[in-house]
């Protein structure tokens, strides 16, 4: 399998030839910066066309079908669109909060992307408390949510932003324990070694019966986490209109937009990472041949096969399931999803001690 690392340092060392030290890292930022700005807009406009198409086809529906081929333009034209409607100015509002919310939603997602093993030596930091820093700069996409409603002076957008907030820091739990089993699990919190670790057989299958309750807690916190259905009440357009984000307008508005979006391949490529392997292939041991054929698939098709898969799963569970009600959606975290967690998290640990490994 081609190692990505042969490239980045050949362009480091071309880079080095005709610049300076500090010139060639500033170059280097700037080109990380770039192609992580363009992988998010692409990104963004891929999953709102895969979910029109997935949901049109859960609803017996086409689709987008006009603007393009198979309606593959219909994003770029939305994109198009909202770049040139009017920022409308609000009376009675904190305006540098209210500015400056949408750009900590973006920013939370933007450093989230930077820890993601996108494929074999295609990484941007690679440090040993990789998953602790994922899940602390995803934390702070909640705040950008919270300054919105706040900063709006509009009582259904708070309302939005509080219900937001006490979802978002009650599911976290869950991630954080989930995650946490499969860092145990795995010995290390460098997302490098966790995707290496998993060369032989993926932590999915290897990982026993802790795994698959990890995976399938985190899945359901996942889906709350990014504020989606069945536990979109943030966003209850029945109740709240467009909840935390109503007084939004513009690409201001577009940025909230993305931001679900691309929050939504952050969880599924984090679940990728933990539970099947990030970029590393299908493997079983002792089924060479098989294992063989599997290596000539790039790493990076591997990653992004997967991650679409299980965004795939969540949508699926947006278009499914009816909306819950507030008080449900906290018991399922406060009484049976945080206990079950802890329970599997001891019993993982029960696992790691007397080794019983595949």
């Amino acid at each position: 399998m081609f190692n990505f690392s042969v490239l980045t340092n050949w362009i480091d060392q071309l880079l080095r030839s005709f610049m300076p030290g500090w010139l060639t890292v500033v170059t280097e930022c700037v080109l990380i910066g770039l192609v992580l700005l363009l992988l998010y807009s692409v990104l963004a406009l891929f999953y709102i066309y895969f979910e029109r198409k997935v949901c049109a086809a859960f609803q017996c529906r086409l689709g987008p079908n006009r603007v393009g081929p198979w309606g593959l333009l219909q994003s770029v034209a939305d994109m198009f669109k909202i770049l040139i409607k009017e920022l409308i100015e609000l009376k009675n509002i904190d305006k540098f909060l209210f500015a400056l919310a949408p750009y900590l939603v973006i920013l939370s997602s933007m450093l989230a992307f930077a820890v993601l093993p996108w494929g074999n030596g295609l990484q941007i930091i690679d440090f040993n408390i990789g998953i602790f820093f994922l899940l602390a700069v995803s934390s702070i996409g909640v705040l950008g949510i919270l300054l919105a409603g706040w900063s709006s002076n509009n009582k259904y957008t708070l309302i939005g932003a509080l219900r937001s907030g006490a979802q978002m820091v009650s599911y976290e739990l869950s991630i954080g324990l989930s995650v946490l089993t499969m860092c145990a699990f795995a010995g290390t919190c460098n997302v490098v070694q966790i995707v290496e670790a998993q060369d032989h057989l993926w932590f999915i299958f290897s990982g026993h019966l802790p795994a698959i309750i990890a995976f399938i807690i985190y899945l359901i916190a996942g889906t709350a986490e990014t504020n989606r259905g069945p536990f979109d009440l943030p966003e209850a357009e029945s109740e709240l209109t467009a909840g935390y984000h109503t007084e939004y307008s513009g690409i201001h508005f577009g940025f909230f937009y993305l931001a679900e979006y691309l929050n939504l391949f952050i969880v599924s490529g984090v679940a990728t990472l933990l539970f099947f392997g990030g970029w590393m292939p299908l493997h079983f041991p002792g089924w060479d041949t098989f294992n063989h054929i599997m290596d000539y698939i790039p790493s990076v098709i591997w990653f992004f096969g997967k991650a679409i898969a299980i965004s795939f799963i969540i949508i699926w569970f947006k278009w499914t399931f009816p909306r819950l009600r507030i008080d449900q959606l906290l018991a399922l975290e406060w009484k049976y999803l945080l206990p079950i967690n802890l329970v599997n998290l001891v019993l993982m640990a029960l696992i790691i001690v007397t080794g019983f490994y595949l």
